[in-house]
């Protein structure tokens, strides 16, 4: 494991990571740098969590778990940096969007020299989003992509895959909870610094699914953004997630320690 430790609090019952953009980008250069030289024993998981994530948490047990089990689990919603101010003594310091992560990795990759693996979605995006990311940042190895579209019986040929690319870097775009799933089921069999989780990313960077204006980032309304441009299932996803994460916050972080306050006293 890398020297640079990462503090994390509680959002909602999960572990979150009290780190920035900038600590998470130097995190992966030393564990990179680590894999190459044979100190780092296995692959370092990196996963996201978002209102949607805290919802799908309490009510999947096996999603859970993959949280649960990840080194960095980093704040991808506005909301969590949020309830974390609100409720934790030392709460996460900004947002690390999934999607800004995933391209400030791509141009620091470019400029080490770090190998990059994509998994996920179709065989036209990947290689679109690989050819993409190839020609914005000059000097980027992408050294190897496929479609996520594989059946359990295929698992152990995509791996096989992975490992004969020879990457530091891979991104799993499975979506939640497949891409976590994967991701910690297959950690002890991928040779790699980093496998990082980072849905529709590869959709992003194509321009398949628009970003929210700046100002709609930063104030948090993302999700509302996505709900008016995505498809219509996004609508009633959003209301339910987004309030069941609400509910989960005030119960774990403000109710449960106030009663556990109120009883000693």
């Amino acid at each position: 494991m890398s020297k640079r430790h990462i503090k994390h609090t509680t959002v909602g019952g999960v572990r979150t990571a009290i780190v920035t953009e900038v600590e998470l980008i130097n995190r992966m250069i030393e564990d990179c740098a680590s894999y190459r030289s044979g100190k780092l024993d296995q692959p370092v998981t990196v996963m996201d969590i978002n209102g949607q994530g805290l919802s799908m948490y309490a009510q999947d047990k096996n999603y859970a778990s993959t949280l649960d089990s990840a080194d960095i689990v980093h704040a991808d919603g506005q909301f969590i940096v949020w309830m974390s101010n609100l409720g934790s003594r030392e709460p996460v310091p900004e947002r690390t969007a999934t999607t800004d992560l995933f391209l400030v990795a791509a141009k620091v990759a470019a400029q080490k020299g770090l190998r990059v693996y994509l998994l996920g979605a179709t065989v036209e995006t990947v290689e679109a989003c690989a050819n993409t990311l190839e020609h914005n940042y000059p000097g980027l190895q992408i050294v190897g992509y496929r479609n996520g579209y594989f059946s359990e019986n295929e698992e152990a040929e995509v791996i096989a895959q992975i490992n004969a690319c020879d990457a530091d870097i891979v991104w799993v775009g499975l979506g939640k909870p497949k891409e976590q799933l994967f991701t910690q089921k297959f950690k002890s069999q991928l040779n790699c610094a980093w496998i990082a989780t980072c849905g529709g990313c590869f959709n992003f960077v194509i321009g398949n699914y628009p970003r929210a204006p700046i100002w709609m980032q930063k104030a948090g309304l993302e999700w509302l953004h996505r709900m008016a441009t995505g498809p219509r299932y996004l609508v009633g996803r959003y209301i339910y997630t987004n309030v069941h994460a609400i509910g989960l916050v005030i119960s774990k972080d403000f109710l449960q320690p106030l009663l556990r306050t109120n009883r000693k006293s």
